[in-house]
């Protein structure tokens, strides 16, 4: 089970964290040399569907990964590439930090390279699941009619449930921010936008009905390691009022948890009631618009509009 991301389980009506028991505790530095010690037990089978190329010298594989993530191939010291290349008798080459390029494995006995190979997949799809999520998949609500739907929403709810705890203006959406995620994505070099931008293309040309379209992307995306799979099927949403707005008008949601080394972030905050909210406004009609486009959203960033940067985006009309 991943630590970060615990089972949950449902019961009475309440969802509840299955969280795992520790049994011992170690130091923050030692992470990374336990979770290898850990992890690579299940990862010696020889697996054929790695692509491994005979040479003279003996066999050859490569592994294309973000420079980002180096630095959990070599470990501290190089301690986790020696030991990878010790057990498996096999030798790594990786670029230097901030350079793009091919880790290459190569070795006397194909085994031994599919098995480094194997142990090097499982760090990099590990470490890559503790990155802060960089951007996300989504369509834009940003027609005139849906902003003027939304601040009305904004201005009702105000002037009907202002007194209930934590309702205020400070925990509305910004208008021109409206969207609908379809998903989101850690995309750690420019190569991953590229991918991402072609991944999307595949789709469009393949899916037609919107609810078939964005579950088929999310399933290419979750199996190409650019999402993490946490659902089976998309529910578009869009969000209006969060409490992270309250301190941050520029925070993104439950998103920011964890820096880029992964250590936990704990904001503190204040909860708001949303009973009367739900049952004054459960119908309310926010306006219509055509879902023309799909757009890879860069978080933390503005475009002229006032809404998210767009790293590319598929169109439909």
């Amino acid at each position: 089970m991943e630590v970060l991301r615990p089972q949950l389980i449902r019961i009475d009506g309440r969802n509840y964290r299955k969280n795992p028991i520790q049994e011992q505790t170690y130091q923050r530095e030692e992470v990374e040399e336990d979770f290898y010690q850990g992890s690579m037990e299940c990862a010696d089978e020889p697996c054929d569907a790695y692509e491994v190329e005979q040479t003279p010298q003996g066999f050859r594989s490569t592994v294309r990964a973000p420079s980002l993530l180096y630095k959990h191939i070599v470990g501290k010291r190089g301690d986790t590439r020696k030991k990878i290349e010790m057990e498996t008798k096999t030798s790594i080459s990786i670029p230097k930090p901030g350079q793009d390029g091919e880790i290459v494995i190569t070795g006397q006995h194909r085994n031994g390279v599919i098995s480094a190979r194997t142990r090097i997949d499982v760090l990099l799809d590990t470490f890559r699941r503790k990155q802060p999520f960089t951007h996300f998949l989504s369509f834009f609500l940003n027609e005139v009619e849906v902003q003027e739907g939304f601040l009305r929403f904004q201005e009702e709810v105000l002037a009907k449930c202002s007194m209930d705890h934590g309702v205020d203006s400070s925990i509305f959406q910004n208008p021109k921010k409206l969207h609908l995620t379809i998903g989101m994505l850690v995309l750690l070099s420019e190569e991953e936008i590229q991918q991402t931008c072609e991944m999307l293309q595949q789709c469009k040309e393949e899916f037609i009905k919107l609810q078939e379209l964005v579950d088929r992307v999310l399933e290419r995306f979750q199996a190409s390691g650019l999402i993490v799979k946490e659902w089976n099927s998309v529910k578009l949403h869009a969000t209006v009022m969060n409490t992270l707005f309250r301190k941050d008008p520029n925070a993104e949601g439950r998103y920011n948890l964890y820096t880029p080394d992964g250590k936990y972030i704990f904001k503190e905050r204040e909860s708001f009631d949303g009973r009367n909210i739900l049952k004054l406004f459960e119908n309310f009609y926010f306006g219509s618009l055509k879902l023309n486009s799909i757009h890879i959203s860069q978080r933390f960033t503005v475009d002229s509009f006032g809404n998210y940067a767009s790293c590319g985006q598929i169109d439909f009309s």
